[in-house]
């Protein structure tokens, strides 16, 4: 073993690593106790993967190669999807995502920024350019709702005014038509939500993503996405938390008994990649948006460095309620939680192919 091999595994330079091993019979006995229930059976292999053990050293922390993503350079695949905004705990948990986005060198999208368009009380719990730093992007967050209601009052500088108080690089719209009928409080859309996404595409001139919020999207709304000029596409698919249930769960008995067949309707992340990849077959040069964040239901970092490798656009994998159960307090298990996840892409950068 080599000096340099000793000092990425940890081993103290010139330690013995053969029968001289102080720790060996510790690990032997260890070994003998955790054998029964270390058992893998077939059919719990994860079928994604080749695994191919004789082309890589371990690597060293920080091989990951640094790559643009939404004119900006991330050092690692990961996005902090868009999670909180107007909670006690919303100041903390943007605190703590845009720091370990500064730390690790991800994207971020925040919570909804409705409270901002009329008001500055709550720009400290989404005032985190200075956290994340400005090379890295970081993006603010508005409902199709109130981007229609503010395109019929005529009052798009809000939302422009907003993303510079942010300092923000751009928008995020989320699309939301099940969360709002199911939700108690919800809001009624007058017209397609496309329609209005056209509209502001043609009258704002800063970047666009477009999201859903847990269910995913079928073919033809992924289909006219990708021919606007959006920054990117979030999938936000079925899998992970389901906004629509959430909200039904708020409801009366009757509307829960009623609508609960409606929590079940959406798209799989793995369901949307192929249909991207038929999309961008088929549109070719029409395909304008140049971007993917694959989100919803993203389970670990073998998840989503799997569904990124299987698109044909630049892609990066989000993770929100993983990230956010971390977030809520002190920074360092957050901290601990995305070294692990960043440590994880690095093997399996080394040791892994997807399976064709």
């Amino acid at each position: 073993m080599s000096i340099q091999q000793q000092e990425q595994q940890g081993r103290p330079v010139g330690q013995p690593v053969g029968d001289d091993d102080p720790t060996a019979a510790a690990r032997k006995r260890d070994h003998i106790e955790l054998a029964f229930r270390s058992k893998v059976e077939r059919e719990q292999l994860d079928a994604r993967f080749t695994y191919e053990p004789l082309l890589a050293a371990h690597p060293a922390p920080g091989s990951l190669h640094p790559f643009n993503f939404l004119g900006k350079t991330l050092r690692v695949p990961i996005w902090v999807s868009s999670m909180t905004g107007g909670t006690e705990w919303a100041r903390i948990i943007n605190a703590n995502l845009a720091r370990a986005c500064a730390e690790f060198g991800m994207g971020m999208g925040l919570g909804s920024c409705r409270s901002l368009l009329y008001s500055n009380d709550t720009l400290p719990d989404f005032d985190v350019r200075d956290l994340i730093g400005t090379d890295l992007p970081l993006y603010a967050n508005l409902g199709i709702a109130q981007i229609e209601q503010l395109l019929l009052r005529h009052e798009l500088e809000r939302i422009t005014d907003m993303v510079n108080r942010l300092r923000a690089d751009g928008l995020i719209i989320h699309v939301n038509p099940l969360q709002e009928w199911l939700q108690p409080e919800g809001d009624r859309f007058a017209r397609p939500p496309i329609d209005t996404i056209v509209e502001l595409v043609d009258r704002l001139s800063i970047p666009l993503i477009v999201k859903e919020v847990g269910q995913g999207m079928g073919p033809e709304s992924l289909r006219r996405l990708l021919q606007l000029p959006l920054q990117a596409l979030d999938f936000a698919a079925a899998g992970g938390v389901n906004f629509s249930l959430l909200e039904l769960l708020r409801s009366n008995a009757i509307a829960q008994e009623a609508y609960q067949p409606l929590a079940r309707i959406g798209h799989s992340a793995e369901s949307m990649a192929a249909m991207v990849n038929a999309l961008v077959n088929e549109l070719g040069d029409r395909v304008q948006c140049r971007h993917l964040i694959i989100s919803g239901g993203i389970r670990h970092f073998l998840d989503g460095f799997y569904l990124i490798r299987s698109v044909p656009l630049p892609a990066v994998y989000g993770q929100a309620s993983a990230l956010l159960q971390h977030a809520r307090g002190d920074y360092e298990p957050l901290r601990q939680y995305v070294e692990t996840q960043v440590r994880g892409l690095e093997l399996a950068q080394a040791f892994l192919r997807i399976q064709q």
